[in-house]
């Protein structure tokens, strides 16, 4: 019964959107297993839909509530296509969702429901036109989150500071939004952070001068167009892991520590 309802469920989806290159037209059907269907894998053990990836597939339209009904859910990518309208918050009940990729024409704020996937490890919502904060209780839900990424979209706000307290979190990435204020303390407590991409914002305020012993995965520092002042921490050469490091037109002032020669690791560097 269960798998039926999955299965209406994706037919519904299908009729109220556009596939103008006919890519689920094929074996999206009745007479064709759901678990052999364009997009769809199956758990080995339940032979429930726990994938949907259709991914750069063309399609056009709205999110169907009806996606909501697949239970079984793990992994939902429906990135670099062009789905508009708000997300349905039948959403919600996609409680084991480990993946969410939903980069494409999408409006609205970042529904404050997303704190109910506990399990997700990447979020990623680049390419949209999100507007609002970023809601901080929300990210303080998704403890498990390792990638978040909210590029090239219309958010408005501060950074929160809650999200500097997601223990797992690896890449951060919020460029090309209108977030302003400092980047919170709590952000260079974020042991596992290794990318931080910040750039074409209205970012303000310093770095700490013990930012690098404080983040000692850290790749790559990226916050190129921003407000941020004062001077480069005279510790950067202590970020022994960092490849990229990008400070430019900021406020900084002219100084160049001279540790920074210390980075063999740098494959790029773009000043201030």
């Amino acid at each position: 019964m269960r798998k039926a309802i999955h299965q209406s469920s994706l037919l519904e989806f299908k009729d109220q959107i556009l596939d103008p290159y006919n890519i689920l037209a094929s074996n999206w059907s009745i007479t064709t297993p759901d678990c052999h269907w364009v997009g769809i894998s199956c758990g080995a053990r339940h032979g429930r839909i726990s994938v949907l990836d259709l991914s750069d597939t063309g399609l056009k339209g709205t999110i169907a509530p009806q996606l909501g009904n697949l239970s079984y859910l793990v992994s939902l990518n429906l990135s670099n296509n062009n789905f508009h309208g708000y997300l349905p918050k039948e959403l919600v009940k996609l409680r084991r969702l480990k993946l969410i990729d939903l980069s494409n024409a999408l409006n609205g704020e970042i529904p404050s429901w997303f704190g109910a996937f506990h399990e997700a490890k990447y979020l990623v919502l680049i390419n949209n036109y999100f507007t609002g904060n970023i809601p901080p209780n929300t990210v303080a839900k998704m403890s498990k989150l390792e990638t978040l990424y909210l590029g090239y979209n219309l958010i408005e706000g501060n950074i929160p500071y809650e999200i500097g307290n997601l223990q797992k979190l690896r890449l951060f990435n919020v460029v090309f939004n209108r977030l302003v204020g400092s980047i919170p303390s709590s952000f260079f407590n974020g042991s596992s952070l290794q990318m931080i991409s910040l750039s074409y914002n209205n970012l303000s305020g310093i770095l700490p001068d013990d930012m690098c012993y404080r983040l000692p995965e850290l790749q790559g520092f990226i916050s190129t167009e921003n407000q941020i002042s004062g001077h480069i921490p005279s510790s950067i050469g202590e970020c022994s892991k960092l490849q990229v490091l990008s400070l430019y037109n900021n406020r900084f002032n002219d100084f160049i520590p001279g540790s920074i020669g210390n980075l063999t690791s740098l494959k790029g560097l773009y000043g201030w």
